[in-house]
């Protein structure tokens, strides 16, 4: 994250960030893959659901309208908290405020597929093809959220609540469907089962930090 926030200073900007989400995951993964000796099923089921929802997300997010929507984004919050802080310039608002609490945050969402990679027995069974397939609906769910807001970009989702407020924006509930897909496959392992911590901080980030109920968050 270092280099990214060095990055950013040169760009003048840290929309791209949006965009390393997904792929701080999806590489967390790849490094745990290389690195670990667990069952080779359960490690490529992990592997490859995490990329093929990293990256089209990823891809997104790189469009010249979603970076120039989020640089003012968070310009907007870095420019608040330097003039409320006083010696705090634009740069290291954008290093307290986004890039190191990314890093945390990326890894303690990925620990599914950090954990569950971990050991070599079990092999997968009932559970984690339960939550492959329920992952491969999420990327799903995911894909046509993302379809849905590129041809209704003006649809207000924050004025909805509750349930209705999750089904209009599927997006959301295809990320709740992958991340507790990916921990399903790891839960039939000891230390996978300790992962639980991540899919329910998403859970809490999607229902009470997600931009659309407050830009500023």
């Amino acid at each position: 994250m270092a280099g990214l926030w060095a990055l950013s200073l040169r760009l003048k900007g840290v929309g791209f960030i949006d965009a390393v989400w997904p792929l701080a995951l999806a590489g967390v993964a790849a490094a745990t893959f290389f690195l670990t000796a667990g069952d080779p099923v359960r490690k490529g089921l992990l592997l490859w659901l995490v990329a093929v929802w990293a990256l089209p997300q990823a891809w997104r997010r790189l469009a010249p309208a979603a970076r120039a929507e989020a640089d003012a984004r968070y310009a907007a919050v870095a420019a608040a908290a330097a003039a409320g802080r006083r010696g705090w310039s634009a740069g290291r608002a954008g290093l307290v405020l986004f890039f190191l609490p990314q890093a945390v945050l990326a890894w303690l969402t990925s620990l599914p597929v950090q954990l569950g990679q971990v050991e070599y027995s079990p092999a997968v069974g009932w559970v984690g093809w339960t939550g492959a397939v329920l992952a491969v609906a999420g990327i799903g769910l995911e894909g046509v959220g993302s379809l849905r807001a590129v041809r209704r970009p003006s649809a207000d989702p924050s004025a909805f609540r509750g349930l209705r407020r999750w089904l209009r924006r599927p997006e959301f509930l295809g990320d709740l469907a992958v991340w507790w897909g990916l921990f399903l496959i790891a839960a039939e392992t000891g230390p996978g089962r300790a992962s639980i911590v991540g899919p329910i901080f998403l859970t809490f980030a999607l229902a009470h930090w997600a931009k659309t109920e407050n830009p500023r968050r």
